[in-house]
Order: C-alpha cells, then structure tokens, then sequence
C-alpha cells in the first residue's frame, strides 16, 4: 500500500486525504452486525408467513394482526423518541387522526381504502405541524406535557364531532381492496384457500416489514437520520454545528406522525369500528412503554418491545385479573436486568467482529477509512521528528 501523505491547511492541520469525500462502504462480512440482522430479518419474517400454516384459529390471527400494528406505531415514536429525543406522550393522537380519516372517507364519502391514503398522509403531515410546529421550541417536560395535551384534545374533538359518530364512533369500515377485489373474498393460491383474516395478515405484515422495519432503517443511517442523532446527544452543540434543529426535529415528528396515520388506518380497517374510547392516553403510554423496553433506537429492540406489549396480557389472559399485575412485574423486572432495553442501539452479536461496544468514537464511525487513519498517524510522527531536529 502506497503512502498518501495528508495535506496541510493553512492553520497547520493535517487534513485526510478523503475528508471531502464520502468514506467507501465497509467490506460485507458475515461476522458483521448487518449480516447478523439481515439473517435474523428474514428468519423472522418466514416465521411470519409460516404462522397460518402452523395454526390459523381466527383468534391467533386477530392478535397477531394487531401486535404487527403496533410495531409499526413503536418503530413511528421510536423515530421521534428514540433518534430525535422527542419525549412524545401524545403520540395516539396521530393514529386516531389516519384511523378517523380513512374512515370517515371510506364509510361516508365511498373511498376505498387505496384512494384514501394520501389523503390520510396529507392530514397526518397537517395534524404534525399543528401540533408540532408551536410545541417543538419546548424541550424535555414541557414539551411532553403539552403532547399529553394534544393527544386529549384529539381524543374529546372526536367525541364531540358529528362526523366522527360521536361516542360511538364509525362502525362499518371496508376492508382493502385492490382492482375491484377485496380481502373480504379471500385468496385461493395452490389449492389452500386463506380467508379474509389471513390475507390481512400478510398484508400487514408486509406493510410493517417494507416501511417500518426497512424504510425507518434507511432514515436512520442516512444524512437525515445522523442530523437527528444530533439534536437528540446534545441540541446546543448541533446547532452550533450548522444543523437547523427545529427543521430536523419537525421533520422526525411528521414522519413519526405519518407513520401512525398509516398504522391507524390499518387499525382501522382490522377493526371495522373505532371509537374514541381505541385511543385513550394509556396507548400513548404503552407504545412509548415498548421503545424504552425494547431499547431506544434500536429498530430490533423496539419490534421486540412493541411484541412485548402487546402479546404478554394474551398469554397472561388465563390469570384472569391478575394477569396486569403480573404484567407489570414481568416489566419492572425486564428493566432491573435490562436497564438500557432488551436490545439496546449498542448491542451487538457476541461473534460479531464490529466494535461498535467502545467507549470512544471509532475511525470507521468518524467517516474515515482504517488506512487513511494509518497514514494520518505515520505523517503525524514524521512531522514529530522533523519538528524535533529542527528544535
């Protein structure tokens, strides 16, 4: 390997020769963390698709349906909690804006589900900056306060208005339908027939995987996502760095806010039926309970955590009233043992060679490649001892 001596600024500093490139991509390796997540990833999706397969009672398939749902709202606050450091305790509001969009213009307008999306989106992008837009200025408990305000005001508007039922809500939703065929009819493929409960199932699943797990995933390691790690460490700092930070935190809080909408609409169509009483204040609770357990920001850790939440009551049903006492055990416990969530951002596989367990910031983390790091150090020492003789 040839040595590239670094060249100097004016002030003296020794600049690397790719500082005003992009730092090449690291060699793929299997004993990476990424590799390690990609099989995992799949793993796990087959065993989602093989579920049905292995039992299709109605009832496997309904809270199953509904856990996935509320991944894909986690993964949405984990975007504002967890990468931007946006304490949001209002966050059912979003879900309760797409969930009654979709179904006010589906039952009273005759949309279909499809047409009705960017209609959803575009009122999920307005709600974001009304709520987000005078709000996100405040920071820490302020702004979760106020949050925990939008999110009740949303709630008793909709218990209020004509348009959205009322107390009881909207009853009647259609499911999806695509091409002039709806999930209602079910799927015959091969002979095996899926009914209508199951083809929602792996829809959802779908939807869950492309833009939750691997859109929010992207978002993270990209220009947008490094800016709102930013802000989250420190928001001073950020700023003084040329990141406009209510820019970056507005916009984590539209996407959060639009990935919810999405998810209500869902909610929505699952259900059949919404009403205000579907988006009370202690759904706010539960997802933000399910990105802290699960660790934040850390997409693994909070598909693990929203599971969590969602699917221990099931299993604990047959204790009967005892079951959220012990509930709440199971999550003082997890947090004692697991402090920082069941998969914090940090962790890594045990046979991973990444080092991404240090204290310190690492040259591959610092945009710089290993040998440029090296021949940084080899000219440094020159300039040593040329300074040294010359002295």
């Amino acid at each position: 390997m040839s040595l590239t001596i670094p060249a100097r600024e004016p002030d003296g500093v020794l600049v690397p020769p790719n500082r005003h490139t992009a730092p090449p991509a690291p060699p793929f390796s299997w004993r990476s963390d990424r590799a390690g997540l990609s099989v995992l990833g799949v793993g796990v999706f087959v065993a989602v698709l093989l579920v049905p397969f292995i039992s299709a009672s109605p009832y496997l398939i309904s809270i199953l349906t509904s856990a996935m749902i509320y991944v894909m709202l986690a993964l949405g606050l984990n975007v504002v909690v967890g990468y931007a450091g946006l304490l949001d305790l209002g966050y059912i509001a979003f879900f309760a804006v797409g969930a009654y969009t979709s179904g006010i213009l589906t039952t009273k307008f005759g949309f279909t589900m499809v047409a009705a999306i960017p209609v959803t989106i575009a009122a999920c992008i307005l709600a974001g900056i009304v709520i987000g837009g005078p709000t996100l200025r405040l920071r820490s408990d302020y702004l979760a306060i106020v949050t925990l305000g939008f999110g009740e005001i949303i709630r008793i508007t909709a218990n209020n208005l004509d348009i959205t039922g009322g107390p009881s809500g909207i009853h009647g939703i259609p499911t999806w339908a695509f091409f002039g065929w709806d999930f209602s009819k079910g799927l015959s493929i091969g002979g095996v027939f899926f009914n209508s409960k199951i083809v929602f199932y792996y829809f959802v699943a779908v939807v869950v995987v492309v833009l939750g797990v691997i859109g929010i995933s992207r978002l993270s390691r990209g220009k947008m996502g490094r800016a709102w790690k930013a802000v989250r460490d420190d928001e001073d700092a950020a700023e003084a760095m040329g990141i406009n930070t209510y820019f970056t935190k507005i916009t984590a809080y539209i996407i959060g806010a639009v990935w919810a909408g999405l998810a209500g609409q869902l909610m929505a169509a699952h259900l059949s039926a919404i009403s205000p009483n579907s988006f009370q204040f202690l759904y706010s609770a539960l997802i933000l309970m399910a990105v802290v357990l699960g660790g934040m920001g850390s997409t693994p850790g909070v598909i693990i955590g929203a599971l969590f939440v969602s699917l221990a009551p099931e299993f604990l049903r047959e204790f009967s009233d005892w079951r959220y006492l012990l509930f709440g055990v199971l999550l003082v416990v997890t947090m004692i043992f697991r402090p920082k969530g069941i998969w914090p951002a940090t962790s890594a596989f045990p046979w991973s060679r990444d080092k991404r367990l240090g204290t310190g910031p690492k040259p591959v983390e610092q945009g710089l490649d290993p040998r440029d790091v090296a021949d940084l150090e080899a000219a440094e020492d020159g300039a040593g001892r040329r300074d040294h003789h010359d002295h």
